[in-house]
């Protein structure tokens, strides 16, 4: 792994993260316990558990989805009969979104294996250095320097 001008894939932030997030899929679709989720349908369903009911909007931003990714994924989730949506009283433009009784069942069901999904993905690291890597993550993560 040499390189004459010092740069070397393997050693690369992007690289590595592309590859980390490879395994870390693979692990959630052999784990969830539904074969239909995909990792950004879950983290929607988790968010509108903690919240009961938010716009499509709020919810993309708080699951870092932009506005047409955010779209496919509420279509699938209702497609599926997992969330309600309704117009905003307030503002016929905007839609609020709930999960379902059967949304409410299947997350509730699968959130302890989300659980089980991040310990085996973060499996190869020391207790201490699965809280610096998640650390150093959402230090990563938070693209405006304030957490959002």
């Amino acid at each position: 792994m040499t390189a004459k001008d010092g740069y070397i894939l393997e050693r690369q932030a992007g690289h590595l993260l592309r590859r980390a997030h490879q395994r870390h899929s693979a692990i959630f679709q052999e784990n969830i316990g539904d074969a239909q989720l995909t990792p950004l349908q879950f983290a929607a369903l988790v968010k509108l558990r903690d919240l009961n009911e938010v716009s499509q909007n709020h919810l993309g931003r708080l699951t870092a989805m932009d506005a047409a990714t955010m779209q496919g994924v509420i279509k699938r989730l209702a497609s599926r009969g997992l969330i309600e949506r309704r117009p905003d009283p307030n503002d016929r433009r905007r839609l609020i979104l709930s999960l379902s009784v059967e949304g409410r069942d299947l997350i509730e069901a699968l959130v302890s294996n989300g659980s089980g999904i991040t310990a085996q993905t973060l499996a190869p690291l020391s207790p201490a250095e699965q809280k610096q890597f998640l650390d150093l993550l959402t230090k990563l993560a938070q693209l405006n320097g304030n957490g959002e």
